[in-house]
């Protein structure tokens, strides 16, 4: 428990690392940039939410669910995530480069289609994720280097890229828009781990 712990904060610290690349450079540079989060998790096998959901086993061998038990693990793996995020969003604080503004936009954009139409895109992001992930690690993380920038281009958020942006947005615009974030946000979750788990539901293998 504690090293999955562990493990969940230095792959949270990896994508918000990653992410502080994005809101430097908000283009298809920054995009690709923000592969290096990614590749970082696979490399070292580290506990990233949407790295697991897709492969935490929902079903015991001999049948029986098991979605109690992989709910309470990807919970655990995403808390610790976004510790790793908040350590670097600290770090920004004192950085000479103006990510605030950068990270505020991506929550704007966010807010104005609505916790619905966000998780809904989310899917997408869990999608790709599992994808490239699983090309990963077959030895094919060339995969990553698209996948990556695919969902920001696409507008398809990532639970803890945004976790980390949210963090990195000023002070007083996230306090005025507290509740609507705490609404944002499990949608964002609950996108993700739809999208993850795409492969299993529509074409299980068993």
């Amino acid at each position: 428990m504690k090293n999955t712990f562990r493990s969940s904060i230095l792959s949270g610290v990896a994508v918000a690392i990653a992410g502080w690349g994005y809101l430097a450079f908000p283009n298809i540079i920054g995009a690709v940039l923000f592969s290096f989060g990614l590749l970082t998790v696979v490399n070292y096998k580290l506990k990233l939410y949407t790295g697991t959901a897709g492969f935490v086993p929902l079903r015991y061998e001999d049948g029986r669910s098991r979605w109690v038990k992989a709910i309470g693990e990807l919970l655990f793996i995403l808390f610790g995530n976004i510790c790793g995020c908040l350590l670097v969003s600290l770090l920004t604080r004192m950085s000479p480069i103006e990510l605030g503004e950068s990270a505020q936009r991506i929550l704007e954009s966010r807010l104005a289609i609505g916790p619905l139409r966000a998780g809904l895109l989310a899917i997408g992001c869990g999608f790709i994720m599992t994808t490239v992930v699983t090309f990963a690690r077959e030895g094919k993380p060339l995969a990553l280097l698209f996948g990556v920038p695919l969902f920001i281009n696409c507008g398809f958020p990532h639970c803890l890229a945004d976790a980390f942006y949210y963090m990195t947005v000023p002070v007083a615009y996230i306090s005025e828009h507290l509740l609507d974030v705490a609404l944002l946000y499990p949608c964002l979750v609950a996108g993700n781990f739809i999208g993850c788990n795409l492969y299993r539901f529509i074409a299980p293998k068993n």
